[in-house]
């Protein structure tokens, strides 16, 4: 009698089991999804190519990217309370902590975004209100991580040399990412000291963020040189090194754009011309590498590259490229400028639908939750 009123009130204790265990491996990469995601909405409104009804499949994207932006925090907090040792451990291991920075990236792409298409859906002064929070969120979660994580790299993970990895910048390139979307701000804010203050502080954080690049930059180069190429699993973060490239390309344009309102003539001019002296040179080694990298990328699915959650690093540094190039587009009025944004658009589109597609077959068979197996990662979930 006892026993009966119990199978019948009691949770089936599988089911008790399974639904904490499926958070347990649930790392802050996938933050990427978001990220990857919210970039495929901005850059194709960021176009200077007209294309019919392309800017209501960005909107559509857009609201995709804020529900998996609140689902993935969801699944991160439930991550936190019930696995906090597990979340422990991805702090002190170097092959996940970098990933911290995707935090910040995914707060501040989806508010960005959010301002440039998603303002179509919810309105102006609902989309300024969601960057307001998502960019302030994110800006301080990505100065927080370019600093805890290269700490926690030199005190705690002390890596081998010739081990750098285009994971590295990750949490270093944030503050990069609010340089180049605090733009979308500056014209909200009063004329004078406040719309002075955040246009020089993006250029900050564009210091910040580029100067740290070219310090992490020769590493990830020597280690390819000197030990060969990645493993196969983590052959798509060569694609991570874009993004600092695309980026810091996107945030001279955009923030050239915006200087006239907010700071002295003189230097408003300067900075329109600094748009195109940066910008141009960088472009073109962010072509010599992506070329390098689909190299590699190739040589790799030859040697039995399976899917895995790097593969989204093909979406996100790919994505700030076109924003970069529709930015050198705007200021030097070169054609092919808009052409190259085009047709890196189309390699953005294309990465992010074979990306989104094996992610949601390897989660709804659970292979992306699946406790890392071997040596491998615990951020790859390889399929």
């Amino acid at each position: 009698m006892a026993i009966f009123p119990q199978t019948r009130t009691a949770p089936p204790p599988s089911a008790a089991v399974r639904r904490p265990a499926a958070l347990r491996h649930f790392g802050p990469n996938w933050y990427a999804t978001v990220m990857g995601t919210a970039i495929v909405a901005s850059a194709g409104v960021a176009l200077p190519v007209h294309v019919p009804g392309l800017r209501v499949a960005c909107a559509l994207v857009w609201v995709l990217s804020a529900v998996l932006l609140a689902a993935v925090l969801a699944a991160r907090a439930g991550h936190w309370a019930a696995h906090r040792d597990q979340a422990r451990a991805h702090l002190l291991d170097p092959a996940v902590a970098p990933f911290y920075g995707c935090l910040s990236m995914a707060l501040l792409a989806v508010g960005g975004s959010g301002m440039v298409v998603g303002r179509d859906v919810i309105g102006h002064q609902a989309a300024l209100t969601l960057d307001v929070v998502l960019f302030t969120a994110g800006t301080l979660t990505g100065l927080a991580a370019a600093v805890a994580v290269p700490y926690l790299m030199i005190v705690r993970h002390r890596p081998e040399p010739g081990t750098a990895s285009p994971v590295w910048l990750l949490p270093v390139v944030a503050p990069m990412v609010s340089a180049a979307l605090g733009p979308l701000l500056v014209p909200e804010l009063p004329e004078g000291q406040w719309r002075e203050a955040l246009l020089l502080a993006c250029y900050a954080m564009f210091g910040m963020s580029l100067l740290a690049t070219l310090v992490i930059l020769p590493l990830v180069f020597a280690r390819l040189v000197h030990r060969g190429p990645l493993p196969l699993v983590l052959t798509p973060t060569l694609f991570l090194v874009l993004g600092p490239l695309g980026q810091s390309t996107t945030a001279v344009n955009a923030l050239a754009d915006v200087a006239p309102g907010a700071i002295r003539a003189p230097y408003a001019s300067a900075l329109g011309a600094f748009a195109v002296l940066y910008g141009v040179p960088v472009m073109g080694f962010a072509l010599l590498w992506l070329a390098l990298s689909a190299g590699l990328v190739v040589r790799a699915v030859r040697g039995g590259m399976t899917f895995a959650m790097t593969w989204w690093g093909f979406t996100f540094p790919v994505g700030t490229c076109v924003t970069g190039a529709a930015g050198l587009a705007r200021h030097t009025g070169l054609a092919a400028f808009g052409w190259l944004a085009a047709a890196l658009y189309v390699l953005l589109v294309a990465a992010w639908a074979v990306a989104a597609a094996r992610t949601l077959r390897g989660l709804l068979g659970g292979a992306l939750l699946a406790p890392p197996q071997g040596a491998a990662p615990v951020t790859t979930g390889a399929v």
